[in-house]
């Protein structure tokens, strides 16, 4: 049997903040060494594969310790909504 109910899905304040930080040491990372950072951390998300990720600074055990799920709600709000 399948519920039809929704879930509502929230992610803790301090979680997002975390979130940004390792995002940003993540794309730090990755631009130090070279890389298009926003095409691999999509590649990432879309794939979960970590070796899209530098291992340069600790990024790729940095963005794994991520929820990818959380990590894209955040995305897609700040896309929709906190844009200027």
């Amino acid at each position: 049997m399948t519920d039809n109910n929704t879930i509502k899905f929230t992610v803790p304040s301090d979680d997002k903040e975390n979130m940004r930080r390792i995002l940003r040491d993540v794309f730090d990372a990755l631009n130090e060494k070279g890389y298009n950072p926003i095409n691999q951390i999509v590649g990432y998300l879309l794939t979960e594969d970590p070796t899209y990720i530098t291992n340069y600074n600790a990024a790729r055990s940095k963005i794994c310790k991520l929820d990818r799920d959380e990590l894209l709600q955040e995305l897609v709000k700040c896309y929709l909504f906190d844009r200027a």
